[in-house]
């Protein structure tokens, strides 16, 4: 009764392949697909890989401890998985984007061999520019263990021998992609772009590199390490800032979990590097000529014509940039659907409350920060200001530890009280909290949202943020904050009770399967019942199985799950009434939304909690009521624009996700257009 969590994540990557495939969408945004499918892959190797490879090693005594316990051949089947999609990623590549591309006069050099004609302009570029970026590493035949290879980063192996030897000896070349780019472009004189690969650029010129040496061959491949972080609880207790900066230094030297390597390198060279980097055959995987796709969007093409047209934010009605935001949400709360509304309120939130001489304090969690920080630089105002600033980092975010670190400590310099993460759980709620005091007079200004504080990321992260001045939720902010920079987990039984958010760690799964259960109680009296729900994920099997209750009861429920999704629609006497959808499209889905019955009988949630088994037990997320009837509405509209997406995008029961099969998918309805359009149609009210 329950999917296989990575077998369901892969099906999701496979529905991003299947957009690439959508020949409606421009051509540049077809390879940026290919480019989120390859980058989302190198992710799953980097964590879950290593998980599954323990898996496979399991007794069957130890397997069945695990809740669902998974399949003896899990293994197996994410391989043949893995296998069927990287395969089509190569057909769709050079059957149909590739001659796609020429059609537009730009010729990507894909397996082709560099023409004479830019011999000269290649030979410059090498010797001027990459070369300066090469650093070869001689290795004898056994690969020595202390030899370290960077997690994740192109290498071509090249077999050579010295002139008049017949003694072969290898050596490591790196690809420079992070200093050189992955791209060389020439634009010739009839307008056409040829596109190289700087992989080809090297190979053409291995003979200047190793100028003494008669080369054999070369094959490229790459290394994929476990980038988990496994921080020690009792040691981090006492400094977990030290911890996670020491933990980082080693995380790009983690244990190998893949070797990628191009189909035709010699079986004596696999077992060579399987040995050296102590990798098994299931960890070995043949792929192509190319590695880390992920680089197609960085495709040095400049035609706007072969992108989505430029997206500009529509205005919200009751907010533009020069708006003093704290009398706004004095009358009234305020919701942002992101990136369909600008980010720009939300920035002024922070740079108003930075120089508002009546502010008093100001609070807020951060979990993912972006490079380019305003809001940091607006609370580093806010202290030098004389306000008390409070911010709670949390340093476990994956893969932005080291962006976090160095923003907290630039924030602590500057005077701002900074409080980091808690060793064994992580904050992931996404809330801020302004006190301003006028003489005697004190009011609280919230924030509670689906996304991370990062202006980066709302281009393209579909989230809603509430501003509200609401007295029972500033309340609970307040304890909130109260109990974080106490660094005290704010747990029931130490004291906090929450009369309006729901915590994890303490009542927020007892009020989720409360509001299922109270629909299912709504049913048997003959009444309207119904669950709508958008998430992320959907994995945690307490919460599936209140789910499977309210379907046995006769509830409808509608589920949006863009990713993980471990419950079963469909299933007879069992979830015969839920049904699930994903939504790939232009912005990535990232909002999670609640809505428990209808009309005005409706209770309506939003927040930073996705169903996993992580977010409720291990987290802590914050999930707010909405006390607005008309933003409740207007949420609840947005979810249903969004259920109006085409059965393509429909789970089923023998399927996790049935995906679309190549020409199906035709976009006959987007929610994100649509909910973009209405928002615009406010504005021009």
């Amino acid at each position: 009764m329950y999917s296989n969590r990575d077998i369901s994540w892969l099906s999701f990557n496979y529905r991003i392949l299947c957009e690439a495939k959508d020949q409606s969408i421009p051509l540049m945004e077809r390879f940026r697909f290919l480019s989120i499918f390859s980058s989302n892959l190198d992710e799953f190797f980097r964590v879950r890989f290593p998980i599954l490879n323990l898996y496979s090693n399991l007794t069957d005594k130890l397997r069945n401890k695990i809740v669902p316990p998974p399949s003896k051949n899990l293994m197996k089947e994410v391989q043949y998985l893995l296998d069927s999609q990287l395969n089509e990623f190569g057909q769709l590549l050079t059957n149909e984007l590739l001659p796609a591309l020429e059609n537009n006069n730009i010729i990507l050099y894909y397996n082709k061999a560099i023409p004479p004609q830019f011999d000269l302009e290649i030979r410059d570029y090498f010797f001027s520019k990459l070369l300066s970026f090469i650093q070869p590493i001689f290795i004898n035949a056994t690969l020595s263990k202390d030899l370290l290879l960077g997690n994740n980063i192109q290498y071509l192996i090249v077999s050579l021998s010295q002139q008049n030897s017949d003694l072969l000896t290898h050596a490591f070349v790196n690809i420079p992609t992070e200093k050189a780019g992955r791209f060389h472009s020439i634009v010739t004189s009839d307008g056409t772009q040829h596109i190289f690969f700087i992989d080809d650029i090297l190979r053409l010129f291995m003979d200047k590199i190793f100028a003494r040496f008669t080369i054999h061959s070369i094959f490229s491949f790459k290394i994929t390490r476990d980038s988990d972080l496994d921080i020690n609880d009792e040691t981090a207790s006492k400094n977990i800032l030290a911890e996670i900066e020491k933990k980082l230094l080693k995380r790009e030297n983690g244990m190998p979990t893949r070797l990628l390597y191009e189909a035709g390198m010699p079986l004596a060279l696999q077992k060579m590097l399987a040995f050296g980097f102590e990798l098994s055959n299931k960890q070995l995987f043949e792929g192509r000529k190319y590695h880390n796709l992920s680089d197609f969007a960085s495709l040095p093409i400049s035609n706007s014509k072969l992108s989505f047209p430029a997206f500009v934010p529509a205005k919200h009605q009751l907010l533009n940039d020069h708006t003093d935001i704290f009398s706004i949400i004095e009358t009234k709360d305020i919701l942002l659907h992101i990136p369909y509304h600008s980010y720009n309120p939300i920035l002024s939130f922070f740079n108003q409350a930075a120089i508002d001489p009546e502010v008093e304090t100001i609070a807020v969690t951060l979990y993912r920060v972006a490079d380019n920080f305003h809001i940091a630089n607006a609370l580093i105002s806010a202290a030098k200001n004389g306000k008390k600033v409070t911010v709670f980092i949390e340093l476990k975010a994956r893969f932005d530890e080291a962006n976090n670190i160095k923003w907290g400590k630039q924030m602590k310099k500057a005077g701002v009280k900074i409080v980091y993460s808690f060793p064994k759980i992580k904050v992931h709620s996404k809330v801020a909290l302004v006190i301003k005091r006028n003489q005697n007079t004190k009011k609280g200004y919230g924030y509670i949202g689906t996304g991370n504080f990062n202006e980066n990321t709302a281009k393209y992260y579909t989230d809603h943020c509430l501003l509200t001045t609401h007295s029972k939720i500033i309340s609970d902010l307040e304890l909130l904050f109260d109990g974080l920079s106490k660094e005290v987990i704010p747990e029931k039984n130490k004291g906090y009770v929450f009369n309006t958010l729901l915590i994890s760690k303490n009542n927020l799964l007892d009020c989720l399967k409360a509001e299922i259960n109270n629909q299912i109680e709504v049913h048997k009296k003959g009444l309207p019942a119904s669950i709508k729900i958008k998430v992320n994920n959907l994995e945690d099997k307490e919460i599936i199985d209140h789910l499977y209750a309210a379907s046995v009861a006769g509830v409808k429920i509608d589920l949006i799950v863009r990713s993980i999704c471990c419950l079963v629609p469909g299933i007879a006497n069992v979830s015969e009434t839920i049904t699930v959808k994903r939504i790939v499209d232009r912005f990535l889905e990232h909002s999670r939304l609640f809505i428990f019955g209808s009309n005005l009988e409706k209770q309506v949630y939003m927040g930073s909690a996705d169903l996993m088994t992580r977010s409720l037990h291990k987290r802590i997320e914050v999930i707010t009521p909405i006390l607005d009837l008309s933003i409740a509405n207007e949420l609840e509209n947005n979810f249903d624009m969004q259920w109006l997406e085409p059965l393509e995008n429909q789970f089923t029961a023998s399927q996790p996700s049935q995906d679309p099969k190549e020409g199906e998918l035709q976009h006959r309805y987007s929610s994100q257009q649509s909910i973009y359009t209405f928002l615009n149609s406010i504005t021009d009210e």
